[in-house]
């Protein structure tokens, strides 16, 4: 009997296989190899921003529903974390699931008298929502601490031990990417699911999909859900982090940047997402030494994006 000879797989093939290790790794060690608190501290924003745009992402790049009021799902995750920690005391691990729940009912609320809306109405009512939210928070002086916000907000500390992370930046920086891993790997395992499959047909054409079986209200009250639930993890961790928050965070600029994140990464791809995110978030900081031209920079290198890849970095270009 011959031999089969094995057959030598390319070095970019591997290369492809195995990248998401290496960048794990990568990011897992940089805390090590570069020490300097203000370089972490810029990817603990970045996380931030990935996880916010990976929660918009299934409304948007999945489901395909124009969300321009993020920010209030952001900020309903910071607020009930804050309101639980000065309150009642509520550790931060307990108050990452309760912020998390509350803002994914939240987002299932605000969609759900809204159902039979679609397109630019529906992005028009998140847009209003987002604005309601943020004025509420400025006029309840008695429950948010109006324009000053919530002050003394607890930093979050390992259980059973008493250390604290304080302002410190590593443990914000380790802390964050293991929430965006456990968020990837949740919204791959939606994606190939039957609710991810639903969540694209709606995306696609809605009433192709309700003709085949699939419930558009259903689909959409969950996608709301689901990014409620992730831009809650982000609310609670910001607040934890910063120890202080205050309705200016959470205004329309939010919203339009993280939904700038998520189409400039490329529509449909979480990982384009990301990607979106990673580079949205850190290019403001490298224009700095722009001065005054430096927003008007960051605006034009979206335009030339948008004009020579509308597709986005890693999305599919699609034929009309």
């Amino acid at each position: 009997m011959s031999r089969r000879k094995k057959r030598k797989v390319p070095l970019t093939q591997r290369f492809r296989e195995y990248r998401f290790f290496f960048l794990l790794l990568v990011a897992f060690l940089f805390p090590l190899v570069d020490r300097n608190p203000y370089h972490i501290d810029m990817l603990v924003t970045a996380g931030v921003f990935m996880l916010l745009a990976s929660g918009l992402h299934v409304i948007v790049g999945y489901a395909g529903v124009l969300n321009l009021g993020y920010a209030a799902l952001f900020a309903v995750g910071a607020y009930t974390f804050a309101l639980l920690n000065l309150h009642w005391k509520i550790s931060f691990w307990i108050g990452l699931g309760a912020s998390a729940f509350t803002t994914a009912l939240f987002g299932m609320l605000l969609v759900f008298p809204v159902l039979r809306l679609t397109g630019d109405y529906l992005a028009i009512v998140t847009l209003g929502a987002g604005e309601i939210v943020r004025i509420a928070l400025n006029n309840m002086d008695s429950l948010t601490g109006g324009p000053n916000g919530l002050l003394g907000i607890e930093h979050p500390s390992l259980p059973l031990t008493h250390y604290s992370f304080g302002v410190d930046s590593a443990p914000y920086y380790y802390l964050i990417l293991l929430l965006v891993l456990l968020v990837v790997f949740a919204l791959c395992r939606l994606e190939s699911s039957r609710l991810g499959r639903a969540w694209v047909a709606l995306r696609e054409d809605e009433l192709a999909a309700s003709s085949m079986g699939i419930n558009p209200a259903w689909v959409k009250l969950s996608a709301f859900g689901i990014g409620g639930f992730v831009a809650g993890l982000a609310g609670c961790f910001f607040a934890a982090k910063q120890g202080t928050i205050s309705p200016d965070s959470f205004d329309f600029v939010v919203s339009v940047t993280v939904l700038a994140m998520v189409v400039l990464g490329g529509l449909g791809n979480i990982y384009g997402a990301l990607l979106g995110a990673f580079i949205l978030s850190l290019l403001p900081e490298f224009l700095r030494g722009f001065e005054i031209y430096r927003m008007l920079l960051f605006g034009l290198a979206l335009i030339l994006m948008m004009l020579f890849r509308p597709q986005g970095i890693l999305g599919e270009a699609r034929r009309n």
